[in-house]
Order: C-alpha cells, then structure tokens, then sequence
C-alpha cells in the first residue's frame, strides 16, 4: 500500500513519455519501469541462450537482450524466440542486414547503434523489416562508438554529441513515419551519463532506455549503476533499465529490481531491512541475513522483514514491516507481524521459523490482492 499521499517527501514525479511495446512489455507513459538483462552465452548455443533468458526471466526480467552478430546467431534467434517466455530485443552492431534477419526471426525490438550500423539507406531498410514485422527499435547510443562526424565536431565524446547523435536518428525514424521506438544515451563515465540524459529527457518525449555502459564488476557496477541510475529515476526520468555488470545475468536483473525497490518504483519480493550488526546483537546478524536472502529468493510478493540484532532500533523498524525478528537476551529474540509485537523465538531455529511466517504472510497477502509482484 502506498503512503505517498501522506509522505509527499517520497514522491517522484516521472516524465511524460510515450508509450511503446516490446512484444508484450509496455515501456513508457504509466508503465512500470521495466527491468531488462542481455545473455552473455554464444547466441548459436540455442540450448544455452534460452537457459541463460528463462533463468533471467525467473529472476524477474521483463526484457532480455540477445546478441547477433553474424547470419547463423540470427538464425539461431528464431528457435530461441519461439522457447523463451520474455519478449527478446536483437543487438544489432555493423551489419544491418542482421537487423532484417533478427526481425523476420521474431525479435520484438532491434537495438542499432547509429555510430556503426551504416549509412541512412542501410536504417531505412531496417525501419522497413521493423514496420513489416511488428518491432520496436531501440536507438543506442554509446559514448565509446560515437559517428567520425561528432567526434570531429565536439573533440571527444560529451553529452552534446551524444545527444545529437540520439536526436539525429530519431529524425531519420520519424521522417521515415515510424515512432515505436525509444533511446539510450549510455556512457561509462557516471557524469557523463546522467547530464546526456538529462539534455535528452527535454528534447524528446521518446521512451527511455537507462543504463551506465560497461559499469564494472558486481559490487564496482552496481555501485556506479546506483549512483548513476538512481540519480535519474528520482529526477523522474527513466522507462525501462538494464544494470550493465560483468557478472551473471541474473544479478543484473537482482540489482535493478534493487535500484527500483530502493525508490518505491518497483515492489517484487522481500526486501529484508537489516543491521550492520555490533557488539549489542542477540545473535549473529549478518549469517541470518545471508541465509534468509537464499532462502528467501522464491517469494514474488512484495513485503518487508526486518531483522535486527538488538532492541535499540529493532522494535521501531518491527513496527513498519510485515515480519520483524528482534535479538533479545538469553538466546531468544522477539517477532513481529504486521508490526505488532506477536510471540518469542529461540536463535536455535529463527531461520526456519522467520521463513515460515514470511511464506504465510505472503499468502496472506496474495489472497487478499493487497499487493502483487510488478
């Protein structure tokens, strides 16, 4: 239930955009920011591929990107389309003849890179096989690929030129009568990032895709994704995100349902409220917490739980979750739900028992319809 009705200080007023569909997945206007991921797998490797989407789709991905690089991976795409249960966007770099094969293949979204996938005749072509195949496009631009022409102009890559870039490619879409679309401007460099976004939110009601390109390793990445990233959803701006890491997939997915849970913008799972623990904790808190994120990771209803090791902050944080655990003296601690003080527990079993009022909590909440993963 939202209290931003009486917690004005939380709102975040999102940009109006339009509204286009990835497949099935609407993006932009009133929709839910979505969350997307791209494979890492060899897109020939069929079997694999569609392992590597339905493990990311399990996790919560609303949109998984594929790569296709050459005649066989677009090939490939067809049957991998066909077995996946998320709408797949092509990454097209180079060749736009891949992009015409990625759309005859079923793709619901081709990304094109204007900085390299060709002249304006060669993204007519492609706007055409996107028309004629019901795909969206998503225009990517990257700080690291922009066109000679710009970077001649501007010296070096900066948010005007990337900008340029993203406005220069929407007219060839429009002029060509064609608006499923929406854009990137992705760079590796925090700043750079945030400002070309920014000058872009104001210059187009397109749809936007977020992202912090190459962002680094899972803690380095999400970090720089957070500040990033975070940065812009508050501004409101934002349609659909992808935490680029240089880890698995399914922790990008993890951490941009973070990002959006952090800022009230999506709810999906337990989000578990936790001390750093010290010298007061009644038990050990950051094993608990450890162990209850694993066993925790197939509740899809949104709801909280607070696990605190002592009774400084643990009864005030019990008070605003669903199931709370307080740590207490003599090798027992206090439970909480639905923010009143409920029944006593020894540390010997907490963990099963906490993930047991969890699951029945979430049933309640499910069969009320109070809340549904979004």
């Amino acid at each position: 239930m939202s209290l931003n009705h009486i917690r004005p200080w939380r709102n975040i007023y999102r940009r109006k955009s339009r509204q286009i569909m990835v497949g099935n997945v609407p993006v932009g206007g009133d929709a839910p920011i979505s969350v997307q991921t791209m494979t890492n797998t060899l897109t020939t490797d069929i079997k694999g591929t569609i392992a590597q989407v339905q493990a990311a789709a399990d996790a919560g991905a609303d949109i998984v990107r594929v790569s296709v690089p050459d005649e066989a991976s677009a090939k490939a795409l067809r049957e991998i389309v066909r077995n996946v249960s998320v709408p797949i966007v092509a990454d097209i770099h180079f060749h736009y003849k891949r992009g015409i094969e990625a759309a005859e293949a079923g793709a619901a979204c081709l990304r094109i890179n204007p900085g390299n996938i060709g002249d304006e005749k060669r993204v007519k072509e492609v706007i055409k096989a996107a028309r004629d195949y019901n795909c969206s496009i998503r225009i990517g631009v990257n700080a690291g690929s922009l066109e000679k022409h710009l970077l001649d102009k501007y010296g070096e890559p900066c948010p005007d030129a990337m900008v340029e870039s993203g406005l220069d490619h929407i007219k060839i879409l429009q002029d060509n009568d064609f608006h499923e679309f929406k854009i990137s401007c992705k760079a590796s460099d925090v700043f750079m990032a945030a400002a070309a976004y920014q000058q872009l939110a104001e210059a187009t009601d397109a749809p936007i895709h977020l992202g912090i390109t190459e962002a680094g390793g899972l803690i380095s990445g999400t970090v720089k994704s957070a500040i990033g990233m975070g940065n812009l959803l508050w501004m409101g701006i934002g349609d659909t995100i992808r935490v680029s890491l240089s880890a698995d997939p399914v922790e990008e997915v993890k951490m941009g349902f973070e990002i959006l849970k952090s800022l009230g913008l999506r709810h999906r799972g337990v989000n578990i409220i936790s001390c750093p623990s010290c010298a007061r904790q009644g038990f050990d808190v950051i094993k608990t917490v450890e162990a209850l994120e694993k066993r925790l990771e197939h509740i899809k209803t949104p709801m909280s739980l607070s696990i605190i090791g002592c009774v400084v902050n643990g009864p005030g944080e019990a008070l605003m979750t669903d199931v709370g655990f307080t740590g207490g003296g003599a090798g027992s601690g206090m439970v909480y739900l639905a923010g009143k003080q409920s029944h006593k527990q020894s540390n010997v079993d907490m963990i099963d028992h906490i993930v047991e009022q969890v699951e029945r909590r979430a049933a309640e909440i499910e069969a009320k319809g109070d809340l549904a993963a979004e």
